[in-house]
């Protein structure tokens, strides 16, 4: 016999959330100018607006926040976590910041200049704001088969090896400071990648001595997704294929707040001594000294604890398989989601669900906001309004997929809270015919709009 699965793990204390009335939410989005971001987590029933930062953190976390070293310099808590990251990614030299968008801060003011391109696959928004903020391109090499959300491909954040070749072809070398692997890919729907595409990206890489860096927020996700997919990776540690992951690069930028499980945080690593100390000089800027950059002890510790934790299977099993829950009601239910089911979070294709509200009217903002206003449910578009306007033109940039992202926070919600979350869903999708309008832009900021856009319901 068979026995269902059950969580590794049980709740010690618990945040009590509060309910409202339809009535309310409808007042209350329209007071936010129907900008998600401007709620009150008081005026939000179940928060899928992001995984960032949002998680629970475990009972051993805890216990190392209570011995944070907080020296200026030479903190024990960045010895404990240097040591950690050695030991985890491989690479020797680490620079903490307060978040992933402040290590890129950091690694782009080194890198990037003016004039360059920096390919990937499906940069995430942070990571195109930093470059076209420095009047550099991000250019997208990612498979065809990502944008096809009834596809099913195993590795949706594959890169194409022959786009990319493009690129190395196109440009000259000193105007490519690097690629941007991003695992596992968020953009695309939380689509991991392979090692085999790793591997072979990092080799062509390698024959145009073009640098790899990865955008590793979700590393130990992706490291899941290569054991349970790659074959030849199905008996290996979680602990071991995140090394061999890494050892195809020369460095990673890291927001701590997805897969170090903890609320605040971020790190850039390399084993180039070179850009090291190229990025030293920035982060001492804007973040704080070497040893702590733009973290407390406390919080260094933490993290330390966290990195260990996401790398266990038994942690990542729970995590992954509470995403797939929720994927597989929403998919009985004939709602058109990204397939296969990512690992951090469900991608509702708004092309698909509310072909009645014309893109230039924002469908994925509008079934998002729908989504609130029925069920208290925030989530956040991963669409035209997040993929900003062209720098050269100023017309709206139109990505293949109109989005709605439900992020799950890392240990936090219970499976009650998905069966909640699914009828929500299932009950807009069965309505979703009487969508016929979106909204209008009446204000926006001149790079990631989508963090401060304000609307009008047209």
């Amino acid at each position: 016999m068979e026995f269902p699965y059950a969580e590794p793990f049980k709740i010690k204390s618990i945040e009590n959330i509060k309910r409202s009335t339809l009535v309310q939410r409808k007042q209350w989005i329209k007071e936010a100018q129907y900008n998600l971001f401007n709620l009150k987590s008081d005026q939000i029933f179940i928060d899928l607006l992001t995984d960032s930062g949002t998680g629970s953190m475990s009972d051993n976390q805890w216990a190392e926040i209570m011995k944070g070293d907080e020296a200026y310099a030479g903190s024990r808590s960045f010895d404990l976590l240097k040591t950690n990251v050695q030991r985890i990614t491989g690479y020797k030299y680490l620079i903490p910041t307060h978040q992933g968008r402040a290590a890129e801060n950091v690694l782009f003011s080194a890198l990037v200049k003016e004039g360059d391109v920096v390919p990937g696959n499906s940069h995430f928004d942070t990571t195109k704001g930093h470059i076209e903020f420095r009047k550099a391109k991000a250019i997208d090499c990612t498979i065809d088969e990502a944008s096809d959300t009834s596809v099913f491909h195993p590795f949706k954040g594959n890169i194409d090896l022959n786009k990319l070749e493009k690129v190395f072809k196109t440009y000259p070398k000193e105007n490519i400071p690097m690629l941007i692997m991003t695992v596992t890919c968020n953009t695309a729907g939380g689509q991991p990648v392979s090692m085999k595409n790793i591997r072979e990206t990092s080799e062509l890489c390698q024959s145009y001595g073009i640098p790899l860096f990865f955008d590793g927020a979700r590393f130990a996700e992706n490291a899941y997704f290569i054991k349970k997919r790659e074959d030849a990776y199905k008996h290996k540690t979680i602990k071991d294929i995140v090394l061999e992951m890494f050892s195809y690069g020369d460095g990673m930028t890291m927001s701590a707040k997805k897969d170090g499980l903890v609320n605040m945080g971020g790190f850039i690593a390399t084993n180039d001594e070179n850009i090291y100390n190229k990025a030293t000089v920035f982060a001492i800027m804007y973040e704080g000294f070497i040893t702590y950059g733009g973290m407390s002890g406390r919080d260094m510790g933490a993290l330390a604890i966290g990195l260990d934790e996401a790398t266990e299977f038994d942690y990542l099993e729970s995590r992954v398989e509470q995403v797939q829950y929720l994927g597989r009601k929403l998919m009985a239910a004939g709602v058109p989601v990204q397939q296969p089911i990512g690992g951090h979070a469900i991608y509702l294709d708004a092309n698909k669900f509310v072909p009645t509200i014309p893109r230039d009217q924002y469908r994925a903002q509008a079934l998002a906001v729908e989504l609130y206003i029925v069920g208290g449910i925030r989530a956040v578009e991963i669409g035209t309004i997040l993929a900003d306007r062209d720098p050269e033109t100023g017309n709206n940039r139109y990505p293949d997929l109109e989005l709605v992202r439900l992020a799950i926070p890392r240990r936090t919600y219970t499976n009650n809270h998905m069966d909640y979350v699914a009828a929500v869903i299932e009950q807009v999708y069965q309505t979703r015919h009487e969508a016929k309008t979106g909204y209008e832009i009446i204000y926006e900021a001149p790079i990631l709009r989508h963090f401060t856009v304000k609307l009008r319901k047209i």
